[in-house]
């Protein structure tokens, strides 16, 4: 391990991106602070964070709500670098597409606006996702950072996932358009299907997506982009890192179709049934969508370490560990 670095945070400490950046940042010797949702009544067991390798000495877990912005300033006083990973939870309310978009952009800006404040903070890496660039209405096989999502197109397609991918591309506009006024150094990563082992305790919705498309046989995309958390989690480390890191970065190390992944976790696997979570209607959408192109990611000198096999491996073997399976 390094000599100590930071403190720089993390919100969203708690999902599954989140708390594997937060465990690889103290790997990596940084002091972290790490952002949860509010908790009045203590209900929630953290031990998931707080058990990690140096965190007793390296993590502070700071209560925060993308609800009120400003609730993120003792987390973000002092740090050297942002990791702004936290997404409202409960976008599908029943708000008005114009309230639910104005609160998820105005959270996410109020942060950088912290950020903007603290007078330390050299460096915030966002996190999108590939739902900001795939909807973007042109066939393709594959498409680099200069390509978003066109919400009009994506409206008209009806997608169960639309509402979630017209909120990110918004959002990550509205981040970017903050950065370039205000001169504040923004970095923006955007996964493809982020799947693989996880150390928060609920299994992460885009690994059970992903297993549903795999094991279903009803169902299979032609291709799917996918990418180990763990490499996430370094682009995150590398971007924050290098100098020259600036604008949108793709990540996505890995492209299959559901039907040889289903191959291979049979053969691998043979037997496995994983209770189905996600319908058919909410799987449409992942059909035929452009590969992303992380070229720009790796000639900065980023490699990916992950391949199918392991990304699977992972995602299973923590199934069975902690009793899904």
């Amino acid at each position: 391990m390094e000599g100590e670095k930071g403190p720089v945070c993390v919100t969203g400490g708690t999902g599954f991106i989140g708390s594997w950046l937060i465990m690889r940042l103290l790997d990596h010797g940084y002091s972290v602070r790490a952002t949860a949702r509010l908790d009045p009544e203590r209900k929630r067991d953290l031990s998931f964070l707080t058990s990690l390798p140096g965190a007793s000495e390296r993590l502070k877990i700071f209560n925060a709500d993308l609800n009120d912005p400003e609730s993120f300033g003792a987390a973000i006083e002092g740090c050297t670098g942002v990791f702004h990973v936290a997404f409202p939870v409960d976008y599908e309310t029943k708000e008005t597409e114009e309230e639910k978009t104005k609160r998820t952009v105005d959270g996410a800006v109020g942060v950088l606006k912290t950020c903007l404040d603290s007078k330390t903070v050299k460096r915030v890496i966002y996190i999108s996702t590939a739902a900001a660039l795939v909807y973007n209405g042109q066939d393709l096989d594959e498409i680099d950072e200069s390509f978003w999502t066109d919400v009009d197109y994506l409206k008209s397609l009806k997608l169960v996932v639309g509402p979630y991918a017209i909120l990110k591309t918004l959002t990550e506009r509205a981040v970017l358009e903050f950065s370039e006024k205000h001169e504040l150094e923004v970095v923006t990563l955007a996964p493809s299907l982020v799947i693989g082992p996880f150390i928060c305790p609920k299994a992460p919705g885009s690994v059970q997506m992903v297993l549903d498309m795999v094991l279903d046989k009803k169902y299979g995309p032609s291709r799917m982009d996918l990418v180990h958390v763990d490499d996430v989690a370094g682009a995150f480390i590398f971007l924050f890192e290098h100098p020259e890191a600036k604008g949108r970065y793709n990540c996505s190390a890995n492209v299959i179709t559901a039907e040889s992944a289903s191959e291979l976790i049979s053969t691998k696997y043979p037997g496995l049934k994983i209770p189905r979570k996600y319908s058919d209607d909410a799987l449409k959408g992942f059909e035929k969508l452009a590969a992303l192109s992380s070229k720009k990611l790796i000639d900065s000198g980023f490699q990916f370490k992950y391949g199918v096999e392991e990304i699977f491996d992972g995602a299973i073997k923590c199934y069975k560990e902690k009793g899904y399976l």
